[in-house]
């Protein structure tokens, strides 16, 4: 049996970066619209400070101008601090997350403590879906398992926008057939297939969310995701070191054959990676 390690915050008031600070670029923008040195100073200066904006995440950046622009005043820049607990199980949602450069991660919790990992959320989706599905709580318990940003948006403003019909309400919905996807695989794969696949196909999910090819993740904390014993997961970390896929120590993976890891992993991957290619939009250039 494996049980719930006592690794994560339970804090679920993320901080926020700024709560305004894209809109006050908007409206500087605006302001100084026929003054181009001014505006490119504004655009500098509160790029610099914070370094991210909404379009980072993949579907904010696959609106349409009109629907993305109700929403940029409204969307406030939070520090997704590592092992921080974004939702906990039954709590009802005050806010929707897109994350920039940060992955969360969706856990099941048993009542006799034991955990898995469910799903992999980053720049590609949204947290929350249970929200605009008609529910208000999730089943599940929502943690940052790397650390970056993202931007959240009030409950009330993204039902709303939902409620409009139109490209926001047909992007969530095909983004949640793709979560839902990954749900499905996951539980097939932790079912039915060995720990080392499932540890590729856990490691190939992040690199897909990350802008590199490190992480930091120690055993006990992918044993917990996995729902299965460390000592399961060091022997395939072990194997697919030996096999020069990845070199793990310390806590710190860097993959060093992605097309080998791919090669290793089983179909479940392949599946997920599928179905999210095909619903839903990539990444903005230039975003």
């Amino acid at each position: 049996m494996v049980r719930r390690l006592n690794m994560y915050s339970t804090r679920t008031d993320l901080p926020v970066v700024n709560a305004h600070a894209i809109a006050a670029l908007k409206k500087a923008t605006d302001r100084d619209a026929r003054r181009p040195r001014v505006q490119t100073e504004n655009i500098i200066r509160i790029a610099g400070l914070y370094g991210h904006n909404p379009k980072q995440n993949h579907l904010l950046a696959a609106l349409p101008p009109d629907d993305y622009d109700r929403l940029q005043p409204e969307l406030e820049m939070v520090s997704m601090q590592f092992g921080a607990t974004v939702f906990e199980a039954g709590m009802q949602m005050q806010h929707v997350y897109f994350p920039t450069s940060s992955i969360v991660s969706l856990l099941y919790d048993t009542r006799d403590g034991a955990s898995a990992e469910t799903a992999v959320i980053g720049n590609e989706g949204l947290v929350g879906v249970t929200l605009f599905m008609g529910g208000g709580t999730t089943l599940n318990r929502t943690v940052v398992k790397s650390a970056g940003y993202g931007f959240r948006l009030k409950a009330q403003v993204l039902r709303d926008e939902f409620t409009r019909g139109g490209a926001l309400q047909q992007l969530l919905l095909r983004y949640s057939q793709a979560l839902l996807t990954q749900i499905s695989q996951t539980a097939v794969c932790n079912r039915h297939h060995s720990v080392a696949q499932q540890l590729c196909r856990w490691l190939l999910l992040s690199l897909d969310r990350l802008p590199t090819n490190e992480m930091s993740m120690t055993q006990e904390m992918i044993a917990n995701m996995l729902g299965v014993r460390r000592e399961s997961v060091a022997e395939a970390a072990g194997r697919l070191q030996e096999e020069g896929l990845i070199h793990y120590s310390r806590g710190h993976i860097t993959v060093i054959d992605r097309a080998g890891l791919e090669a290793s992993v089983c179909e479940c991957y392949a599946g997920v990676k599928h179905e999210y290619d095909r619903l839903l939009p990539k990444a903005a250039e230039g975003a």
